[in-house]
Parts: C-alpha cells; sequence; structure tokens
C-alpha cells in the first residue's frame, strides 16, 4: 500500500459540496485523503477488516478507488454521512439486523482508530448535540443565555410565558424531518403567546426562552482556536427562514466571548464549533446554541475560505493549531 502516514479519512456523503472545498485545498497540499461514505459504500462498493490482539490493532479499508492503513491515519473529518440502513434488497428485519451491526461495528471501528485526531469524535458529536446539554454547559463556562424552560407541564409553559414582557420563543429540541401534504417543512422559532399553549404541549418536552431584544445575530466558526465571526442582520427571528433578506459582515469577537468559547470547546471535547449568538442594544452577547457540526459554506467567501484552510490545516497537521 506504500508509505500512507499522515493519511486523512473523510466521513461525508457523495453530494457534501462544503467537503469538497476543504478536499481541494488537501489535494493542493498533496495529502493523502479517502473520502467514505460509511452508511452508503459499506458493504456494497467498500470493504472495512480490523484485527485486535493483545498489543496491536491493524485494519485495513478499500473502497473502488483506494485502500488504506487504519494504522496510517493522522486525521478523521466527520462530516454529513448518511445513516446506516443496511442493504435494500435484505427483507426488513434482517435489514434492521445489518444496519446495527453497521453502525455499532464499522462506526465503532471508525471511531476508535488508533493515535487519529477526529474533528469531531463522532460520539462527541453526538453528545453536544443535545440542546439541554448545550445549556447546562453554557452556564458553566460563563455565557449570558436567556432565560430558558423545558417541560411537557402545559401549566407550566403557560406560567412561563407571561413573566416576560419582551415576549417568549418556541425552539424544537431537534431538527426533526416534517411534513404537511408530502411536502417537508422546517420547524422554525416562532413567538409564542400563553393562548397558544395547548394540551398537545403535554405530549413531549417543549423550549421555551424569553426572547432576546437583539439588534443583530451573531455566528462564530470555531475551528480550534481560530474563530470567524460573523453578524447577521435580518428582519426574520430566525435568520434561517428567509437568508435572502440577511446581510452579513465580519465582526471581532470579544475577549470574554472568546474565552468562553475555548471553555466550551474544552469541556465538549470539540473541535469545531458553530456558535449562535443574539446580541442586544447593550452589546450583551446572549449565547443560543452551538452546533457541533453546523454549516459553513453559506457565510461571505472571505469567512469561508479562511474556515476551510483552518480545517484544513487541522486535518494536515493532526492537531490543533
Amino acid at each position: 500500500m506504500g508509505d500512507q502516514r499522515g493519511s486523512v479519512l473523510v466521513l461525508t456523503n457523495k453530494y457534501d459540496v462544503t467537503a469538497d472545498l476543504v478536499l481541494r485545498i488537501l489535494a493542493e497540499r498533496h495529502v493523502r485523503v479517502v473520502r467514505l461514505d460509511p452508511g452508503a459504500d459499506l458493504p456494497t462498493d467498500a470493504s472495512l477488516t480490523t484485527t485486535y490482539r493483545t498489543g496491536s490493532q491493524r485494519g485495513t479499508l478499500r473502497t473502488a478507488s483506494r485502500e488504506l492503513d487504519l494504522t496510517a491515519v493522522r486525521s478523521v473529518w466527520v462530516r454529513r454521512a448518511s445513516p446506516y440502513k443496511g442493504p435494500g434488497e435484505l427483507p426488513e428485519q434482517e435489514r434492521r439486523f445489518a444496519a446495527d451491526q453497521l453502525l455499532w461495528g464499522a462506526g465503532g471501528i471508525l471511531a476508535s482508530l488508533p493515535g487519529a485526531h477526529y474533528l469531531n469524535h463522532p460520539w462527541d458529536n453526538r453528545a453536544s448535540e443535545h440542546k439541554p446539554a448545550q445549556l447546562a454547559t453554557a452556564q458553566r463556562v460563563g455565557f449570558q443565555i436567556p432565560d430558558t424552560l423545558i417541560t411537557n407541564d402545559v401549566q407550566e409553559a403557560r406560567a412561563f410565558t407571561t413573566l416576560y414582557t419582551g415576549g417568549v420563543v418556541y425552539k424544537p429540541l431537534w431538527g426533526s424531518r416534517y411534513s404537511v401534504a408530502g411536502k417537508p417543512q422546517a420547524v422554525w422559532v416562532r413567538e409564542v403567546s400563553e393562548p397558544e399553549i395547548t394540551a398537545g404541549v403535554a405530549t413531549c418536552p417543549h423550549m421555551f426562552q424569553a426572547r432576546v431584544d437583539k439588534v443583530h445575530d451573531v455566528r462564530v466558526t470555531a475551528v480550534g482556536q481560530h474563530l470567524f465571526g460573523l453578524r447577521i442582520n435580518s428582519p426574520e427571528l430566525d435568520w434561517r427562514h428567509r437568508q435572502d433578506l440577511m446581510r452579513c459582515t465580519p465582526i471581532a469577537v470579544p475577549e470574554a466571548v472568546a474565552l468562553s468559547i475555548a471553555a466550551y470547546l474544552r469541556a465538549s471535547r470539540l473541535v469545531y464549533g458553530a456558535f449562535d449568538f443574539a446580541v442586544t442594544d447593550g452589546g450583551v452577547w446572549y449565547f443560543l446554541e452551538c452546533n457541533p457540526n453546523g454549516q459553513w459554506a453559506w457565510q461571505p467567501p472571505l469567512i469561508t475560505d479562511a474556515v476551510a484552510r483552518a480545517i484544513s490545516d487541522q486535518l494536515q497537521n493532526g492537531s490543533d493549531t
């Protein structure tokens, strides 16, 4: 297989154009890269083999075009891989069994490569996606956070909406797939009032927050020690709703916020994080969330290029740079 030391393994789907930006830079630097979508490529288009013995671990990944010694992997970039589904030609029960074995077998192997630098480790990504965990961590590292209630108690929810003269917003705890008349729909952040709190709240936990009287939003893309701040001006409460209306300009990150971001990444064992803030007229940055695998290539070209190069540095060097 030749000298493969310093190889980079990228776990993502074939339609991930964001990953392409980084792969192009790594190719210019002559860094060996293997791209794999384990949920789609295994077992039909790729094979994965690992042996464990006392004192040693060896493994090989074979794709249609590459053969990779897993002990030579310097870095793993966990991007947007497809879910493990199992071969479609199998009966349903056997397909579910195969999907579980892929998740716990192949997923376990790819998450346990000896000495590899992960951006981010898949298990840390998953743990950090829980919004209650994000808020708890944000409190510990010194962020200002909006008053928040998570409950399935209808009366608690109704009482909370009456406490804040500036209003209360509802946010989904997870971006579940949702459709109306067969058409995909997104559940955006929206204001709610007491009369809108129905018995449906009792069906599952709902998240309510005091609305921040913001003058603008900020997205901070963190790659290790490097922070890329973007001011977002939008007439929408949730700027993601109509991105064609927003205006974006670079913004400096205050030192106190930068220190809290660094502490948050350490506490969550993350290398990368996409932090969202609401900023008031008084200059207070309220932490809203941190997506450990958030998109970043939608930002202005200068920031997008800088983020791509920072990620490339991480993958090439195998450490925080």
